[in-house]
């Protein structure tokens, strides 16, 4: 796209937002409903994108993409009403008499830049957060999956007025371009190298940002854990989209006690879930692209002990288990991919402390059966979230906030969290005309003691 153009679409924006259009609920409530009902409507266009981009089945598709976009449309449906009214809060006895409350109102325009590997769900959902609090809209999605990029173009033109919600389509140029420009609020979901950058450029306007980032996510199993569940739920976070997912299992960190009979529940959990053959599975993801294909292959360096094949004509590669250690090069990096290192440690203490001298991951998974345990991962551990028993799920709930810490990300969104994220909230104190004497000028010893009374 035309560097004018998207100036027109810029400006065209601003214009919207400061018609004051979306200011009623009951506004944004039929963009929202709109949005629901082509998604439903274009259903099958998004599965055939979401196949020719990274093989999706319709099943992995919806419950990984539409479904959890449609809910949190429902969700704000339901419940965007009542954040959108003024807050009440308590006012302190030296405000008497007087009440106070906060406003909450739209940043304005914001930018959403989403990525490659949950191409719908990662631009659909804040933009239903972003739309829900009243702003304005442009989203930039990735140039790496093409084919959800213009249904996405398409679906927004169907369901929201030019000026509201609108597409830029393109790639680097556009995207340096786009950051060029003075937004309210810039929401972005990719690599920590790329926020870096983000956060450079949106410095220069004072914009606040939300980065949704990634990192390497570890998944401690202890020697009291359900191993052959732990194996099953492991196995479906760390594959699912060919383990191209920003919260899936980066490794596994096992008790070395357990560390073999745990090998073989995993081995035989990839063969129940994929089958003996993983690479003739129509329905298994592929690699996005031959970048990507070269970058997990060079991994299959290390020690394989399961899977490892790898089929370069359909960009795919076998769910595959390497043994690792902290010093291979598997572990310098995310690996963002159907490749899961084993490192094993002996002392829970030393485990914790090689966690945290990691930078922070966007999620930590814990399979045990002890709460001692459980607990001292999760309070001495610094991560974005997480589950105990189980991995990834905690990012399909609207009703908990979704977000890393540090160099996984900065601010959350999701359900209320995310209406909150493009929200300015105006505090805000209505006095009455009665008037309380002691802060004004001359003072004196007993206004001196008025003051302290009411302020202690």
């Amino acid at each position: 796209m035309e560097n004018q153009e998207i100036l027109e679409i810029v400006e065209k924006q601003r214009m919207f937002h400061s018609s004051g259009k979306m200011r009623a609920f009951s506004e944004r409530k039929k963009a929202l409903k709109r949005l629901y009902k082509n998604i439903k409507l274009k259903e099958k266009d998004i599965y055939e994108a979401l196949k020719k981009d990274l093989n999706k089945s319709e099943v992995e598709s919806y419950m990984s993409e539409l479904g959890l976009s449609l809910s949190e449309i429902r969700f704000m449906l339901r419940h965007g009403k009542r954040y959108s009214k003024n807050k009440r809060v308590i006012t302190p006895l030296a405000h008497f008499p007087a009440k106070s409350y906060k406003i909450p109102c739209p940043y304005g325009n914001v930018l959403v830049i989403s990525p490659w590997n949950y191409p719908f769900m990662l631009s659909i959902e804040p933009i239903v957060d972003a739309v829900a609090s009243g702003n304005t809209v442009i989203l930039k999605p990735s140039e790496i999956s093409p084919n959800v990029s213009q249904v996405l173009k398409e679906l927004i033109e169907l369901s929201f007025e030019r000026g509201h919600v609108d597409v830029v389509l393109g790639g680097k140029e556009e995207c340096s371009f786009l950051l060029d420009q003075d937004f309210d609020y810039i929401f972005f979901t990719g690599s920590t190298r790329v926020g870096k950058i983000v956060r450079q450029k949106a410095t220069e306007h004072f914009t606040p940002v939300t980065l949704e980032l990634g990192g390497k996510c570890p998944c401690v199993v202890d020697k009291s854990a359900d191993l052959k569940l732990s194996a099953r739920r492991i196995v479906f976070g760390k594959f699912l989209n060919a383990g191209q997912t920003c919260v899936a299992p980066d490794y596994v960190y096992c008790d070395e006690s357990i560390k073999d009979k745990f090998i073989e529940e995993i081995k035989a959990e990839i063969i129940r879930q994929y089958g003996k053959e993983p690479l003739k599975n129509n329905s298994y993801p592929r690699l996005v692209n031959q970048k990507q294909f070269n970058v997990m292959k060079s991994f299959l360096k290390d020690n394989v002990i399961f899977g490892g094949k790898c089929d370069e004509g359909s960009l795919k590669i076998e769910p595959t288990l390497i043994e690792s250690d902290f010093d291979s090069e598997s572990m310098q990096d995310e690996i963002f991919g159907p490749i899961l290192p084993i490192v094993t440690f002996n002392n829970i203490d030393m485990a914790v402390k090689k966690i945290n001298s990691y930078p922070k991951p966007l999620a930590l998974y814990v399979f045990s059966k002890s709460e001692k345990v459980q607990q001292k991962f999760l309070r001495e551990c610094d991560f974005g979230g997480g589950c105990i028993n189980d991995t990834i799920i905690h990012i399909a709930s609207s009703k908990l906030g979704f977000g890393g810490l540090k160099q996984s990300g900065i601010g959350e969104y999701h359900g209320k969290t995310g209406f909150d994220t493009f929200t300015h909230y105006k505090s805000i104190v209505k006095r009455g005309s009665l008037d309380l004497p002691m802060r004004y000028h001359p003072y004196s010893e007993l206004k001196y003691k008025i003051i302290k009374m009411f302020l202690k």
